[in-house]
């Protein structure tokens, strides 16, 4: 037995992190090879993130239950054939429905974090959650370097590669992970909504301090789920390389670019700025760059300028998400840090439903410039609030 579980979950999230992000530079193109307009890629992006809105906080309520590695080894079975689906889709409808079985059954990261919290002392947490951070940063490396390269050969292999993570991260968890019995009543566990529960919420929405930060956080959300969603369809209409439109090769090489630089931020930059500038400010500037990066992109025509003006935008929101998770739980009472987090979970959510829909709708209509321009007015929105 392992003296401490967090190394097999770190495993757990960094395998299934890479499969999600093999999919993410690869997926508008598949779609497209079988008629998907853009504006239906952007519903194929949101019906995967609205199924995850449903069944998330089910599969958390029934971990509370049942525990939480049987209900982690569904959720990875779900993803598994999931990509299998993908793998061997023939149609538009078969692709849907392999993001809608994914969707489904896709609570393995907040499973994860709700594991951390069972093994892990509250004044460790906020160190062992990191891992979960660093697993996702190395991932963005990783992952869309690999889709990269092996979609030159075939659109399938990159998705057999994302199956063959998945079946690995499954074997991991069934031979590797200890059973814990969840904390009871913890407070710090992020607890996801459900659907219904919204009405309990919106007092958070009315609390003075707190409030302006979870508008800032939706912003934040919507801002890079426009961008990450939105970024393929846009480089495939916008650039150029060796005469040919970008594809799941450029793009991939391009979100690789962007996860070293956010490797180095978060693994290095990040406390430091947070010493020199404080988490408020460094809010201010990362939604600046954000607005000044993307707004910069939409009348970007050339490589070189486009991996200057990225660079720019992903520094902007790889500085908002941690600085302003810390405000918002420092904003909230000791008793309801798993409720608030839950909050910006589903927040989340919600801008990875409604994005990507206004994305593929705004480049379905040519308005390439358009949708890098709205993405910059809503940080601009979030800089007033």
């Amino acid at each position: 037995m392992h003296k401490s579980p967090l190394l097999p979950i770190f495993l757990i999230v960094s395998v299934d992190v890479l499969g999600l992000t093999i999919i993410l530079p690869l997926l508008p193109f598949y779609a497209e090879k079988f008629g998907a307009s853009p504006a239906v890629v952007g519903l194929l992006v949101s019906t995967y993130a609205f199924c995850q809105l449903i069944a998330g906080p089910i599969l958390g309520r029934m971990s509370d239950h049942a525990g939480r590695r049987p209900l982690l080894l569904v959720s990875q079975v779900g993803t598994l054939i999931g990509f299998l689906i993908l793998a061997y889709a023939n149609a538009l409808w078969i692709v849907f429905l392999s993001r809608i079985i994914d969707g489904l059954t896709a609570g393995n990261l907040s499973l994860a974090q709700a594991y951390i919290s069972d093994v892990t002392e509250p004044k460790d947490r906020a160190k062992s959650f990191a891992l979960i951070g660093i697993a996702f940063g190395m991932g963005f490396l990783i992952g869309p370097g690999i889709s990269g390269y092996l979609a030159q050969f075939s659109y399938q292999y990159p998705i057999f590669a994302a199956a063959g993570l998945s079946a690995t991260s499954i074997l991991a968890t069934y031979f590797f992970l200890p059973s814990t019995k969840p904390a009871a009543g913890d407070a710090a566990t992020p607890r996801k909504f459900t659907v219904l529960d919204w009405g309990n919420y919106l007092r958070y929405f009315r609390q003075p301090g707190l409030a302006s930060l979870l508008w800032q956080f939706l912003a934040f959300a919507m801002t890079f789920a426009m961008y990450i969603t939105g970024f393929p369809l846009f480089a495939e209409r916008r650039f150029q390389w060796e005469r040919h439109p970008f594809g799941p090769k450029e793009v991939g090489y391009v979100y690789a670019y962007l996860g070293l630089l956010g490797v180095i931020l978060q693994g290095g930059l990040m406390g430091r700025l947070v010493k020199t500038f404080g988490e408020t400010l460094l809010v201010r500037l990362g939604f600046l760059f954000a607005l000044l990066g993307l707004g910069a992109l939409g009348f970007t025509y050339g490589i070189p300028l486009l991996l200057l003006v990225s660079a720019v935008a992903s520094s902007g929101t790889g500085m908002v998400r941690p600085a302003l998770t810390s405000l918002i739980t420092q904003k909230a009472g000791r008793s309801e840090q798993g409720v608030v987090l839950g909050l910006t979970q589903s927040l989340n959510s919600i801008a990875a439903i409604v994005a990507p829909a206004i994305a593929g709708l705004l480049i379905d209509h040519a308005l390439l410039t358009t949708w890098a321009m709205v993405a910059a007015v809503i940080s601009g929105l979030a800089i007033l609030l």
